[in-house]
């Protein structure tokens, strides 16, 4: 581990060589004329705006277009519709699925996928999301991108990343899974890989030992793991219990990827924090979940994307086109559900199943499966902020918040399909894109 990590932040540093974005980091005060502006606070769409930006701060949202001070640079979005950066809260940058995934393990070294997460961070940026939670990685690698972008060595969203995810022998995050007896070996905490209470507080405090932000388990089984069952609890309850009591004791939340009813059930009662993909949720668990105050990150694009997939011979393995084929078109089902029943949702692609910096076409899909406009960008926004508790610098357009700052061409409440169109992204006021 110690190695493949130094290997790792050794090749992040080379990388500012070759891939460095000429970003514009603007001396003074930045005036942005805004012809709209969404500031997630409203949930109203506000006409001709002018926002104030100076460092890294917004400092100032007036109504109109004011005229500069000498000396300011201005931005004109007056064709445009602004919004607080937007945040993906479940991508995989050290992933891309296609039909040799499965076996790019085997050629493929820790600086191998380094290099490939650069350009993916970039592309995700590109697309307007300026904060993302990283939910499973390979190496602790998104932990040294991480690093690397808020050091300002490569341009990439802000990441809070949970690491390696936790799984049970077998479970969908076991990184041994199809391979044969003599590499399969028998993994434990330090691979992420729990089998009751003892293992369960040991891998939590590895992954904290690691600098994880967040916890991410395995409750149910997946589509993608090759194993038979996507949908069986995978953890008990003494089990879940230990993880998210030791997660408390170092300030850290717990995600849990759940796809079956029983094991999102479990993972709901014992204090996960949010529920990813909540495929074949119940009225129950939606009770629960609205109780308890629990999140669901829907990922609608990696339900289209493993479908299309499954459609097309030999692209997946045998053993996961069925779990794809029967998975995909429920999380449209239960997302509508869902958001009628007053659970809170909060945005996620999944990325990494889906190609990286396609991340805005979530925002159709939740459309589609009945979550306003509106809500489905509140979703990318504040709601997300407040589940990252960092609702106090991010989420929202306010004076005194940090300048993450988007555009998009048109009116998203008219068209929701321009939030795949971002024109102008701002990060901690230094401007990365702009018409």
């Amino acid at each position: 581990m110690g190695s493949a990590y130094r290997i790792v932040r050794s090749t992040v540093l080379l990388l500012l060589v070759a891939t460095l974005l000429p970003a514009t980091a603007l001396a003074g005060r930045t005036v942005i004329h805004a012809g709209r502006m969404i500031d997630a606070v409203s949930a109203k769409v506000a006409g001709e705006t002018t926002i104030i930006v100076q460092e890294d701060r917004i400092v100032g949202i007036e109504n109109g277009y004011t005229t500069p001070a000498e000396g300011d640079t201005v931005i004109d979005l007056k064709d445009s519709t602004v919004l607080p950066g937007l945040m993906d809260l479940h991508t995989h940058l050290s992933m891309q699925l296609s039909k040799a995934s499965y076996n790019e393990g085997f050629r493929s070294n820790p600086g191998d996928y380094a290099f490939r997460m650069v350009p993916r961070a970039e592309k995700t940026l590109m697309a307007g999301f300026t904060t993302v939670r990283e939910l499973g990685d390979r190496k602790n690698l998104s932990i040294s991108l991480r690093n690397a972008i808020a050091a300002g060595l490569i341009p990439g969203p802000r990441i809070f990343s949970a690491g390696k995810s936790l799984a049970t022998t077998g479970g969908h995050a076991d990184p041994t899974n199809s391979l044969n007896a003599e590499l399969m070996g028998d993994p434990g905490p330090l691979q992420g890989v729990v089998n009751g209470v003892a293992d369960a507080r040991h891998a939590v405090r590895q992954r904290y030992k690691d600098g994880a932000d967040w916890i991410k388990i395995t409750a149910t089984g997946g589509v993608l793991s090759e194993a038979k069952n996507g949908m069986n609890p995978q953890f008990r309850d003494d089990e879940l219990q230990a993880i998210i009591e030791t997660a408390a004791d170092y300030g850290i939340k717990v995600a849990a990827h759940a796809h079956g009813t029983e094991g999102m059930k479990r993972a709901v009662l014992a204090g996960v924090s949010s529920v990813e993909h909540g495929t074949f949720m119940d009225e129950e668990v939606m009770k629960l979940m609205v109780e308890r105050g629990t999140y669901l990150v829907p990922t609608m694009m990696a339900g289209e994307t493993v479908v299309h997939m499954a459609e097309k011979p030999g692209m997946l393995p045998e053993i996961v086109r069925p779990k794809a084929l029967a998975i995909g078109p429920q999380m449209k089902i239960t997302l509508g559900n869902a958001y009628r029943a007053g659970v809170k949702i909060a945005f996620g692609t999944d990325c990494g199943v889906s190609p990286h910096g396609t991340n805005g076409r979530e925002f159709r899909l939740m459309v589609d499966a009945g979550v306003p406009a509106m809500a489905a960008i509140e979703s990318a926004t504040r709601v997300a902020a407040e589940l990252l508790d960092v609702q106090d610098d991010l989420g929202t357009l306010q004076t005194g918040k940090l300048a993450d700052i988007i555009a998009v061409p048109g009116n998203p409440m008219d068209d929701i399909t321009v939030m795949e169109r971002v024109q102008f992204v701002m990060k901690e006021g230094t401007v990365y894109k702009q018409p």
